[in-house]
Formats: structure tokens, C-alpha cells, sequence
């Protein structure tokens, strides 16, 4: 019996009939594929950090990293408790039921789904302004479409050569943020008076003079989860992993402490470096703060474009990759049991699901032509985190269940704190997606409400065509179960 897999010999031959993915990833190439879509876009999405949390953005930084945390603590005991790929999905079914299974699943995989698109954009975005290009529309999405087919092929191929990729552009993306932090706190320009006043933000009315005060900070702190959403990703990868299961909570917790100190260090550093007004163009969510410091304080283009490089096309692209191969592992898992059809887990001869793969290119495609250049950057932004963080409840509260249903089965990761921390960490992550909600504009509502409502079409067809006759299944510590 396989120690990751964690299934017992008498579970039945579904899971041993559907298709399988290879069991070879280093412990090392995880924690670079979490923590590479956690580190994100850090040198793009500057402007927006600072116009919701001002000054204080390190600060919130530093709490949502503690929020997080019991979040992260509790995947880790869920993903050892069942490993096998799906997270959410899994987790949800189990714990309470396959709609609430399915309704996680597609709130997280709103995320996973907008990242490529809205990131392949941004990489472009970067070139454009650095290079001064001034590219057309049609040259900006044919070169968007031929990156986004690369990206697909990379998928397709071993998993191992996108963890080596991933894990040479994390740590080059973690020693160029770490060096401009040093650069700017050193330079004579960073000034304490900068952080005056302390709480600022374009939220709760604040508007380009900045005056949402505490109120706007505690929503612009909120939807900084987004940042932090990707240590998920770990348990997509955990049946393939060649590591004992215990091991996976060193890549969650370490994904997750590791950028929040990055981030943390990094937006003290830059928020010295200017007053609020200045920073962020009058509250205006603009990309690339940091760049626009380098170039117009010290006038260092060639240090401009090193940073460029590490902080905004290595991070997005780190970001890219750890989302796509998790949605391709989601969307496999669904096919496999019985959310979406099977063909959704037939594999290549690499072991990597295709038909996931291409959905997600056509998506993606689909995407890139229907975006609204003006507003698409703080809609996708703020949407991704109400739906991270309404996943993350869903969980939270479904971990609970499951302890209390099932005291009996082997936690190979105990939990610190048991009940009493499982209902801590769900009532963080339900604050948070009240909080998210608030700060949602208008075009992001109307694009989660679309959604959303996909989701409830295809699960209504599921219940009403192919559950009556193909149940959802899963592994769980007492064997194969329908659900």
C-alpha cells in the first residue's frame, strides 16, 4: 500500500480502474509550486495593495499571515487525512455532502481559472511599459494566445520539468524582491513620514484623497487574502508526490510563512519610499509602483528591468503555472468521480490529464477577448478573494464534521488545539469572506453572480442525468464510499 495514497486494500477498483498520475514529485518542487502562486503578482499588483491598505499595508500583511495560518493547519490535517487530489472537493463531499463538494470546488476554481488570462495579460502589461511598445490589441492577444498554448504544453509534459522551472524562478523572484526591499530601506530616500497618516485607503468612501481611515484599511487588509491563496494547491499535487504524507504540512505552512514575510518586509520597505497620494496615482490601483520608484527616484532603468524580470515576470509566471496544473488536477479529479464526465481523467503518456489541460487553454483564450481593459484588474482581484475565502469556509466548517462524525479515524497530522481550533480557524475565514464581500464592485459581482450560476446549471443536470446512474465515490480512511 502506497504510504501517500493512504487507501486501504479493500476500497474497490474504481480508483484503481481511473486514470492515474505519476508518482515522482519531489517534496522541493511542491513547496516551490505553492509558494510561487502565493508569491503572485507582487511587483504588479503593488498599486492595488496599497490603495486598499495604504502605509499600513505591511501590517496587514502581517495579520492576514497569522489568519491564515490556522486555515493552512487544518489543510494540512485534511490533506494527510485524505490524500488524494481534489482538496475541496474531497474534503466538502466527506464532510458533509457532494453539493457542498461541488459548490467549494467551483468557488475555488473561480480563482484558479481567472489566474492565467488575467496574469498572461499583466506579463504583457509589464513588457509593454518596460520596453515603451505601445503594442496594438491584436499583437497584445496573439502573443498572450501563443504563451497560453506553451503554458499548455509545459502541463502536458512531465511534472517534474514544471517543478524545476518553478522552483528556478521562485527562488531568483524571492532573491530580487529581498535585494530592492534592502535597496530602498538604505537608500536615503525611505522616510518614516511616509507612514503618516498610518491608515489610508480608496475603500469605505476614502476615494482618491485616501480617507476610508480604519474602516476602509479593515477591507483593503481583508482582501489581501488574495495573496495568500495558493498553499491549496499542495494537496492537487499530493498523489503524486514520492514523499512520506506527513511531509505535506512543510510545504503548506512553509508557502505560506515564507511570503508572508516577503511581503511583509518588502511593502515596509516601498511604503517608505513615498507618500500614499504618490504611490498609488491618487488611489487608482495602479501597477508597478515599486518599478515607477526605482525609475523615478534613482533613475536606474537597468535595475528597473532586473526587477521587472524577478519580481513581475518570474512571480506571474511561477503564479501561472501553480494554478494551471491545480485546476487541471481539480477539473481530473471531478471527472474521476463523478462530478464531471470521465473523459475529464484520461491521462497522456506522461501521466498528466489532456482533456483538463485544453478546457483550460480555451478558457483562457475565451477570456483574453472578452476582458475589460479598464476595470478587468481590480474586478479579477476582488474576486478571486470572495471566493477564496468562501472555499476556505466551506472547509473550515466541513472539518469540523468530520471530527465530530469520524473521531475514530487515524489523523496521520494531529491538529493542535483539535475542535476548538477548527471552529477558530472557520470563523477567521468566514470574517474574511464578509469582509471580501464588501469590498466587491459592482462588475465583480456581476461577473461571480454568471458564475455561479454555471455552477448551479451543471450541478442540476448532474443530479437530475448522471448521478442517478454514476454515484459520487470517494477514498476515505474506511474505504471506497458513495456519496
Amino acid at each position: 500500500m502506497s504510504e501517500n495514497l493512504g487507501i486501504s486494500p479493500d476500497t474497490g477498483s474504481r480508483m484503481e480502474e481511473s486514470g492515474k498520475l505519476k508518482k515522482s514529485l519531489r517534496l522541493l518542487y511542491v513547496y516551490a509550486l505553492a509558494t510561487g502562486a502565493i508569491l503572485t503578482f507582487i511587483g504588479y499588483w503593488d498599486g492595488i495593495f496599497l490603495t486598499g491598505a495604504g502605509p499600513a499595508t505591511f501590517l496587514s500583511f502581517f495579520l492576514m499571515t497569522l489568519m491564515v495560518l490556522p486555515v493552512a493547519f487544518v489543510y494540512c490535517e485534511l490533506t494527510a487525512l485524505f490524500p488524494n487530489t481534489g482538496a475541496e472537493l474531497v474534503f466538502n463531499t466527506i464532510g458533509l455532502n457532494k453539493y457542498w463538494g461541488f459548490f467549494s470546488a467551483w468557488a475555488i476554481m473561480a480563482a484558479w481559472i481567472a489566474v492565467p488570462p488575467a496574469a498572461v495579460m499583466g506579463i504583457l502589461e509589464w513588457i509593454n511599459y518596460a520596453f515603451r511598445l505601445d503594442m496594438s490589441f491584436t499583437t497584445i492577444v496573439t502573443i498572450a494566445a501563443v504563451l497560453l498554448v506553451l503554458y499548455t504544453a509545459l502541463s502536458l509534459s512531465d511534472i517534474n520539468l514544471s517543478g524545476q522551472i518553478q522552483t528556478v524562478m521562485l527562488f531568483a523572484a524571492l532573491f530580487g524582491v529581498t535585494l530592492t526591499g534592502i535597496i530602498f530601506l538604505f537608500s536615503g530616500h525611505w522616510d518614516i513620514a511616509n507612514f503618516t497618516p498610518f491608515f489610508q485607503s480608496a475603500h469605505a468612501g476614502g476615494g482618491a484623497a485616501g480617507t476610508g481611515g480604519i474602516p476602509g484599511w479593515i477591507i483593503g487588509t481583508a482582501l489581501i487574502v488574495t495573496p495568500y491563496f495558493g498553499f491549496e494547491t499542495v494537496p492537487q499535487l499530493v498523489e503524486e508526490g514520492d514523499f512520506p504524507i506527513t511531509d505535506t504540512s512543510k510545504a503548506i505552512l512553509g508557502s505560506v510563512i515564507t511570503c508572508g514575510a516577503l511581503y511583509v518586509f518588502f511593502f515596509f520597505a516601498l511604503a517608505g519610499m513615498g507618500d500614499w497620494t504618490t504611490l498609488t496615482a491618487a488611489g487608482t490601483n495602479v501597477p508597478f509602483v515599486a518599478i515607477k520608484v526605482i525609475e523615478n527616484t534613482f533613475g536606474w532603468y537597468g535595475y528597473a528591468l532586473f526587477f521587472g524580470v524577478t519580481a513581475v515576470l518570474f512571480t506571474i509566471s511561477t503564479c501561472i503555472l501553480g494554478f494551471w496544473i491545480s485546476t487541471v488536477r481539480l477539473m481530473f479529479a471531478m471527472g474521476r468521480q463523478g462530478f464531471l464526465p470521465k473523459i475529464f481523467s484520461k491521462v497522456n503518456k506522461h501521466q498528466q490529464p489532456i482533456v483538463p489541460n485544453l478546457v483550460v487553454l480555451g478558457l483562457s483564450l475565451g477570456a483574453i477577448f472578452i476582458m475589460n481593459a479598464g476595470t478587468y484588474l481590480e474586478d479579477f482581484f476582488t474576486v478571486m478573494a470572495l471566493s477564496v475565502a468562501i472555499a476556505y469556509t466551506i472547509t473550515m466548517y466541513s472539518s469540523t464534521r468530520i471530527a465530530i462524525n469520524h473521531p475514530e479515524w487515524n489523523r496521520p497530522y494531529i491538529l493542535k488545539g483539535g475542535q476548538g481550533f477548527r471552529w477558530f480557524a472557520f470563523f477567521i475565514a468566514i470574517g474574511i469572506a464578509i469582509l471580501c464581500a464588501l469590498g466587491l464592485p459592482t462588475g465583480a459581482w456581476i461577473s461571480w453572480g454568471w458564475y455561479m450560476g454555471i455552477g448551479v446549471v451543471l450541478i442540476a443536470f448532474m443530479a437530475a442525468f448522471r448521478w442517478k446512474k454514476d454515484p459520487v465515490w470517494m477514498v476515505t480512511p474506511d474505504g471506497e464510499k458513495e456519496f
